[in-house]
């Protein structure tokens, strides 16, 4: 069981991932406007939805998530935080969005899917940490069908992978607009990206750097605003 900010805990299904920085670094790198209606898209144990319904006490979060066990999680974390009127989990598959899901109708997207590739050398691995069902292309054409004109889309992901998430989100009509690079000591490389795309939107991208910890491991104001410290 994790406490989050806000006082509400999370509940992890068994093989989930724990609390990751992953989920704390997209959180706090999303905007979201106001009465945000957002959708998370593999959604896992509704992490992410807590995390925002924490930030903005007015926003509300649907979650897609194909792991049944995941899903059945996610109702439990709705239901102990009293969270029902808000948040949402469908257990569904995100490349055949369900009726449920009207097209253009959330001013937000958010996602933090999984990093490893598809393939014979990956199916040992969780299917949550695979994107044989995930992938960029997957993810932004789920993303651009559910956002209104104007809506962002913010995702997490590794720095090898940019360039394909900027192509598959131009071929949707999602313009990159904000990027962040994250180390976490100063000496040493981008080792996360965190991407804003605007459905509609002109070029125009603006690039921020952040460092999670300084050289001597202590954190920077960075890290203590991320984690409400």
């Amino acid at each position: 069981m994790e406490t989050l900010s806000g006082g509400y805990t999370l509940e992890l299904s068994p093989g989930a991932f724990p609390l990751s920085t992953d989920s704390m670094l997209l959180s706090d790198f999303v905007r979201l406007p106001k009465k945000a209606r957002v959708l998370d898209l593999g959604s896992g144990c509704a992490t992410l939805g807590l995390l925002l319904c924490a930030k903005d006490p007015h926003c509300s979060v649907t979650g897609i998530e194909l792991t049944e066990t995941a899903h059945e999680a996610a109702l439990r974390n709705i239901e102990s935080n009293h969270l029902s009127s808000r948040l949402q989990s469908i257990c569904a598959d995100l490349r055949h969005i369900p009726e449920e899901i009207l097209p253009g109708s959330y001013t937000c997207c958010v996602s933090n899917p999984p990093y490893f590739s598809g393939g014979e050398a990956s199916k040992t691995l969780p299917l949550a940490r695979r994107d044989d069902c995930c992938s960029p292309a997957d993810l932004c054409c789920a993303a651009s069908k559910a956002l209104q004109f104007g809506g962002d889309f913010y995702l997490v992901h590794r720095p090898e992978k940019l360039a394909q998430i900027c192509y598959e989100a131009s071929r949707f009509s999602l313009e990159p607009k904000r990027l962040r690079l994250v180390r976490h000591r100063p000496d040493k490389p981008f080792s996360i990206i965190l991407l804003q795309c605007r459905k509609g939107a002109k070029p125009g991208l603006v690039i921020e750097e952040i460092t999670l910890f300084h050289a001597d491991g202590s954190p920077t104001k960075d890290y203590c605003r991320i984690y409400h410290l």
